[in-house]
């Protein structure tokens, strides 16, 4: 048997090796190995069989290109015939005095792939991510450290890989370490993408949030990022935190400190049994549990409809008086609602005094 043919079954013996060290931008998925070409772009048009009798024979869908690793790292390398075989010789040779320990790929969708996406997106400051905050009704003073941009993000579409400029919100445990991250995918005017699902996650949500300010005995738990965003514009000395989902609100994990928990109760089924199952988990163990609960669908519909004083306002009224006190700013601070001098909202859909509809409260 020639040189090349033994080096090409060496190759493939170690396939999965191979892919890892020339092609390491790449993922395996199954029996192969996927990545966008033989120069190691990010993509998913060249495959790789990492086992059976045909380890190590790779094609590229877009090019229709094909071969053996020797081609792949010929290619990859941009080496002739004999310079080829040297490097083959001299990965086998190494990996098998020593047996070849990369540094792995995060799986895709863990926690380590989360920490890295975020570190690779930018502040949202002058980003397509605050337009379409602004286009929210959500104009936050100050830019908040879990909420991030990125130009480029990836994402499984119909025809394949594909990237899109999308609103990064770290999803974080009790001690602040990201354990996932939610993506809202954004078209080039800032609103959300023309895409199916243009709100994804990964990594680990369940019982962890999206977190806005420390939790010391009060927080305030909702469902959605841009709830949960209204929220802290009408409430910025709150801790507010974002679960996501229906289910991950009624899972939320909240802080051994905590006294008081105000749940944004959005106005349908899911909302009302996230709000049940909170309610009970929170006073099992000693904590007050209250309901905030929108004139709309949501806080952010009130936000829009009412504008920031008057949902301030609206929010006064379901807040305890110390926390109405402390967290709500004064009166006419800004000019987004015309409450004027009011202190309480008049003119509620629910009863002639403004206030909130009643909930079941066990």
């Amino acid at each position: 048997m020639s040189r090349a043919s033994d080096l090409a079954r060496g190759l493939g013996a170690r396939a999965e090796a191979v892919c890892r060290h020339y092609l390491s931008n790449g993922r395996r998925q199954g029996r192969y190995w996927i990545v966008g070409d033989v120069h190691n772009t990010p993509g998913g048009s060249l495959y790789v069989r990492l086992t059976g009798d045909r380890a190590g024979q790779w094609t590229d869908a877009a090019t229709s290109e094909h071969g053996d690793l020797l081609d792949l790292i010929a290619l990859n390398r941009s080496l002739n015939f004999r310079a080829t075989l040297d490097e083959a010789d001299r990965f086998l040779g190494q990996s098998c005095l020593e047996p070849w320990q990369p540094k792995i790929p995060a799986r895709q969708g863990s926690s380590e792939a989360a920490r890295r996406l975020f570190a690779a997106s930018v502040p949202i400051r002058g980003t397509l991510a605050e337009c379409y905050l602004a286009r929210r009704g959500i104009l936050l003073p100050d830019p908040l450290a879990a909420l991030r941009f990125h130009p480029r993000c990836y994402r499984r579409g119909p025809s394949g890989r594909e990237s899109g400029p999308a609103l990064i919100a770290a999803v974080t445990d009790l001690g602040g370490r990201i354990t996932g991250l939610h993506r809202t995918f954004l078209d080039p005017d800032g609103g959300k993408a023309a895409i199916d699902h243009p709100r994804r996650a990964m990594g680990f949500l369940l019982g962890h949030a999206v977190r806005f300010g420390p939790v010391t005995h009060v927080l305030v738990a909702a469902e959605g990022l841009e709830t949960a965003l209204s929220l802290k514009l009408g409430m910025p000395g709150l801790p507010v935190a974002a679960a996501l989902s229906s289910a991950h609100l009624s899972a939320l994990i909240w802080p051994r400190s905590l006294r008081r928990l105000y749940v944004a109760v959005d106005r349908d089924r899911a909302g009302s049994c996230a709000w049940d199952r909170l309610r009970d988990r929170a006073r099992a163990v000693g904590i007050d549990c209250r309901p905030l609960v929108p004139r709309a669908e949501d806080f952010n519909a009130d936000l829009l409809t009412l504008g920031p004083d008057r949902l301030r306002s609206w929010l006064a009224e379901q807040l305890a008086e110390e926390e109405a006190a402390v967290c709500l700013p004064p009166c006419g601070s800004d000019t987004g609602g015309g409450m004027g001098g009011a202190g309480k909202a008049t003119d509620s859909p629910w009863s002639g005094r403004g206030r909130a509809p009643a909930l079941s409260r066990g």
